[in-house]
């Protein structure tokens, strides 16, 4: 069996499951809509047009600046907890790793809910902050947008984490010797020699968090509630609610366009550029 014969059913796979839907998706998208429902296909530049509408387009930037903030929030926390378990892990490593695999083991619907019985106004963080003195009584901590951020980077902290490690994992511990003998101090060594070295962790997980974030409508839906919407909320209302399948799908392609760019920017201004200075 040659090597066409080998790629023929991971072809077929994604040809059919992910190809597919993207062609009809984009069919869609320049469609016209029924008033009850259903597409009659075409070519209805319209809907991209009624993407720049300012509501629309405040939604949009909404959800790109909270996906951005919640990359970087993971990266912050998961860059230090990813070093730790490489560099002084020791015989600990594989509990570790588990205990950051562990979220998987559950579906991201039942962590979403899980936010909810802590944030809700009986729940535990409420109770926590009345038995301590802090408040007087319940407070709003649910349907917020720091609800919002704090579902987020739990849910998609371990994409930070587990590529950050393996980029790090292969790390050769003799390169910091070195730089230090060479009369470099422990945060310029870091910043020097560790941190370009794990730029592809750094950038494969930035990837992994960011694109799913910019889509992402269960947490905003459960934590969020209106007063967070997000695109992937927007497109899920325009599918179900409104029924406008055309605009729901000129919305998909647009943040698709955009996530695609956005990674193309990142990987080639910053990635690459970093990745040849070292």
């Amino acid at each position: 069996m040659g090597l066409a014969g080998l790629l023929a059913p991971a072809a077929f796979w994604l040809g059919v499951f992910f190809l597919v839907p993207l062609l009809l998706i984009l069919a869609y998208s320049f469609g016209t809509s029924g008033v009850y429902g259903g597409i009659t296909l075409g070519f209805n530049p319209e809907n991209y047009l009624k993407v720049f509408d300012p509501l629309y387009l405040q939604i949009i930037v909404r959800s790109t600046v909270i996906a951005l903030l919640n990359t970087l929030i993971c990266l912050a926390i998961g860059y230090p907890l990813a070093y730790f378990i490489a560099f002084r892990g020791g015989s600990w490593k594989t509990a570790l790793i588990l205990l950051v695999m562990i979220p998987f083991w559950t579906s991201l619907l039942v962590r979403a809910y899980a936010w909810v019985v802590i944030l809700g106004g009986n729940g535990l963080a409420n109770r926590t902050l009345q038995f301590l003195g802090i408040t007087d009584g319940p407070i709003t901590l649910i349907f917020t947008p720091q609800a919002v951020m704090m579902g987020l980077v739990y849910s998609y902290l371990p994409f930070m984490v587990l590529p950050l490690y393996a980029s790090l994992e292969k790390f050769d511990a003799r390169l910091k010797e070195a730089a230090q003998d060479l009369g470099a101090s422990r945060w310029q060594t870091f910043w020097r020699v560790t941190f370009p070295l794990s730029l592809p962790g750094v950038i494969a997980g930035s990837i992994l968090v960011f694109i799913p974030s910019a889509g992402e409508f269960v947490i905003p839906d459960l934590l969020g509630g209106s007063q967070t919407v997000m695109t992937g909320n927007l497109i899920q209302q325009q599918f179900l609610n409104a029924r406008d399948w055309a605009f729901g799908s000129a919305l998909a392609v647009m943040l698709a366009v955009l996530m695609l760019g956005a990674i193309l920017i990142y990987v080639r201004r910053i990635g690459t550029d970093r990745l040849e200075g070292v």
